[in-house]
């Protein structure tokens, strides 16, 4: 579904990516492993379009997106949930949804869209009317998500959806990523709780330095004794 081939980023003179190359096969949840500022934020930004790689390739089902504007990525079916939530605070909780599918047309569609994202998220429904600034940091991260899932991507990009949250909320949150999946969207997850990400994941890419260090079936990360002692706290 999605193949990247040997991409370098900068920001500035600053080598950001140094060469990844990874690919997401359809129907599976992915996640990117490693410490604060190594590149996993960077690589979904540029798929999603907020970034351009200065050299290297980005595919998505076969067409090269490497240097399309984010909206138009939007439309080909990838919606990215940012790092830090960001909702428009003096909106509702029911406008933000809104603009999440503000590239489609199908007035029906977008009605059934909001009544599935409403299912997933009942406290969204409770609080619909209410502006999202005032919500708490779950409700929060609940409606990013239910915002991205507004334009019906095929390909979710996830990033940091547990940061700041309380454990309880945060296997709520895991919950919902497997049943968002389990319903047919793919999922690129990037996530600070390595433990959890690799519950759920099916493979994992671990990056280091802007560079790919490692990569293999999820259970397999697991059971190294190198990602243990790196990022599972040794355990």
């Amino acid at each position: 579904m999605l193949k990247i081939q040997d991409i370098n980023v900068y920001y500035g003179n600053i080598q950001a990516l140094k060469g990844v190359s990874m690919e997401i096969n359809q129907g599976e949840i992915v996640t990117l492993i490693g410490a604060n500022g190594a590149g996993k934020s960077t690589l979904l930004k540029t798929i999603s379009g907020l970034l351009k790689p200065k050299q290297g390739e980005v595919l998505y089902e076969g067409q090269s997106i490497g240097g399309k504007a984010a909206q138009a990525i939007v439309k080909l079916g990838i919606s990215h949930v940012p790092e830090g939530r960001r909702v428009f605070a003096n909106m509702s909780v029911e406008e933000n949804l809104q603009l999440g599918a503000f590239l489609r047309k199908d007035k029906e569609g977008i009605k059934q869209e909001m009544k599935k994202v409403y299912e997933l998220f009942p406290r969204l429904l409770e609080r619909q009317k209410q502006l999202s600034g005032t919500l708490s940091g779950g409700e929060q991260q609940m409606l990013a998500m239910g915002r991205a899932l507004m334009a019906k991507p095929k390909l979710l990009l996830l990033d940091e959806p547990s940061m700041g949250l309380a454990p309880l909320l945060v296997k709520q949150i895991f919950n919902i990523i497997e049943e968002i999946n389990k319903a047919g969207t793919t999922v690129l997850l990037v996530e600070q709780n390595a433990n959890m990400a690799l519950s759920i994941a099916n493979r994992a890419y671990v990056v280091e330095t802007g560079r790919i260090v490692l990569s293999g079936n999820a259970s397999e990360l697991t059971a190294s004794d190198e990602i243990k002692n790196a990022y599972l706290g040794g355990h």
